[in-house]
């Protein structure tokens, strides 16, 4: 008996587990806004930041990285930012945008987080950095804790793909295509 209890708890939970996002092909990402700290923009050698919105996401093809604030969430889809930066998509059409959710960051390494992402915005100045303090992005789309999730968009800010966690060999091809494809 308390296997099946257990076994019917299992399935009845299983779709939640599959689709932890709310973000939906063909649709524009939820709305949301970071205040706190928001896009970083440098200026110089020194770092400040911006509020930023969802609706700044339209204009341009776009691959955004939104990443628990953890050096393993980085990792996790490194080789699709790698494959990226080799491929040089022009900067008119293209751009990355990676959304870092300090908010889900091991517990005293706020400031590290902090530094890492101004320093990686000076080492790629042509991609979009965003600094989530308080995790609304996270929230806002429902990601999962400790991850990484990558979504492609149209000019229009369409999804066009969305996965969490790591993406296979096969994953970034289909990604790259679509960048290809919509520039």
């Amino acid at each position: 008996m308390k296997n099946k209890t257990l076994l019917a708890l299992a399935i009845a939970c299983s779709p939640m587990l599959a689709m932890a996002h709310n973000i939906t092909l063909g649709q524009t990402v939820p709305a949301v806004n970071v205040d706190s700290h928001g896009e970083i923009i440098i200026q110089g050698d020194d770092a400040s930041y911006q509020t930023w919105t969802s609706q700044d996401l339209v204009g341009k093809v776009r691959v955004i990285q939104a990443i628990a604030g953890r050096s393993s969430a980085k990792e996790m889809n490194a080789p699709l930012m790698a494959a990226i930066t080799a491929a040089k998509f022009p900067s008119e059409s293209y751009q990355t945008t990676s959304i870092i959710n300090q908010d889900d960051a091991i517990w005293g390494t706020g400031s590290f987080v902090k530094s890492s992402a101004e320093d990686s915005k000076k080492e790629f100045p042509w991609s979009s950095m965003v600094l989530d303090e308080e995790g609304n992005v996270a929230k806002a789309w429902q990601l999962a804790e400790e991850s990484s999730a990558i979504i492609v968009q149209d000019k229009q800010g369409k999804v066009l793909f969305v996965k969490e966690g790591a993406l296979s060999d096969s994953d970034i091809q289909q990604v790259l295509g679509l960048i290809k494809d919509n520039i």
